[in-house]
């Protein structure tokens, strides 16, 4: 690996960063001055543009012949957007979770995760089950913009926050010719750094002589995650309540339904899957999305000693990742202890949690009814 790849890889994280930034406030003021609500904004315009350096990414290294880049990345970026992102901005201060999420999005994350995990048991996911996964993104924003017109006004104002930092500054041709400018930036960014970032990473995949998918779960996930994780942990340090959690949950939806589904229309016979990633990787995501439902539910609120577990739990998973991409000794015991101790317990931890708030409501919703 020489220097340059090095520059070229530094560079390309710094392009995707600002790009992903300038297209997610040209697209969030473009929206609001159409008239979009803030609800669709946070989990759309925001979601899917910091997650726009994932599809820049992916559809370039299937592009480019490097088809485990591509689903590494995605997957890496799904289990990094909730272990990482969310453990970091639960630390950074607990974070209230929208009901909406626990009844839609996050059971709409598992449905999406479990149907990816089927189309690539047979070993890739061909053109057409990506046109499925890119009709089903284009279906969830079509509801998520008619369900934004019926809202009532509480609902939307909890977002007001959000809708006042994206409106700071009145809407004439010249604001709007500007944010168009930003859009267009942003995303030739996106394009750019993309290339210099893949590039810079397949060169380190070999010079570390780890595998492209391990690249792609570890390093590539968490430099395209960057805006992701930038934008939550601002959120919740301004205390803008569940846009982070709705800035993660739907990232995850847009790499799942749009970056998988464009990448794998796009290229010619589809995405292959690699059987590491089949028998792993993708069954650890799903098992994130479903771990993620308990925690969401109990008080409708992560908490930091939720983020602390989901960061623990990431550290865990990149370790396993590095042990057998090496070929460590100590594989083999790390899998017996995490799998036969470690992930139990916390399994029946957090199922513990969920039913005694479960509950605790059902008591509640008696004693009201029984007061009444």
């Amino acid at each position: 690996m020489d220097l340059l790849s090095l520059v070229l890889f530094i560079a390309g994280i710094a392009l995707l960063i600002v790009g992903a930034e300038g297209l997610v406030r040209g697209a969030g003021h473009l929206a609001i001055a159409m008239g979009v609500s803030p609800l669709v904004v946070g989990l759309t315009v925001v979601a899917f543009g910091t997650s726009s350096p994932e599809l820049a990414v992916s559809v370039s290294s299937s592009f480019g012949g490097k088809p485990d880049l591509a689903i590494g990345n995605v997957v890496g970026s799904n289990i990094f957007n909730i272990l990482v992102i969310l453990g970091a901005s639960a630390v950074a201060a607990p974070l209230i979770v929208h009901q909406q999420l626990v009844r839609f999005e996050v059971p709409l994350m598992i449905a999406v995760s479990v149907l990816v995990l089927l189309f690539a048991l047979d070993g890739d996911i061909q053109r057409y089950e990506g046109v499925i996964l890119f009709l089903g993104v284009i279906a969830y924003t079509t509801w998520a913009i008619r369900k934004s017109r019926s809202e009532s006004r509480e609902v939307q104002s909890e977002y007001d926050e959000y809708e006042a930092a994206i409106t700071g500054r009145p809407v004439t041709p010249r604001t709007v010719a500007l944010d168009l400018v930003l859009v267009a930036g942003g995303l030739g960014m996106l394009v750019l750094g993309s290339e210099w970032f893949t590039g810079g990473a397949v060169e380190i995949a070999e010079f570390l002589g780890v595998s492209q998918l391990v690249i792609g779960l570890t390093i590539v996930a968490a430099g395209t995650s960057m805006p992701e994780l930038a934008t939550s942990v601002v959120a919740a340090i301004r205390g803008e309540r569940d846009i982070a959690v709705g800035n993660a949950v739907g990232s995850n939806l847009f790499n799942l339904m749009a970056v998988l589904g464009a990448t794998a229309t796009v290229s010619r016979g589809g995405v292959p899957v690699a059987d590491s990633a089949v028998a792993f990787d993708l069954p650890v995501m799903l098992a994130v999305a479903v771990a993620a439902l308990p925690i969401f539910f109990t008080g409708y609120i992560i908490t930091r000693a939720n983020g602390l577990l989901f960061l623990g739990l990431y550290a865990a998973y990149a370790t396993y990742l590095f042990l057998d991409a090496s070929g460590h000794d100590a594989l083999d015991a790390y899998s017996m202890v995490m799998l036969g101790l470690i992930l139990p317990a916390i399994a029946i931890v957090t199922l513990g949690l969920a039913l005694r708030f479960y509950l605790r409501q059902r008591r509640a919703a008696r004693n009201e009814n029984a007061g009444a």
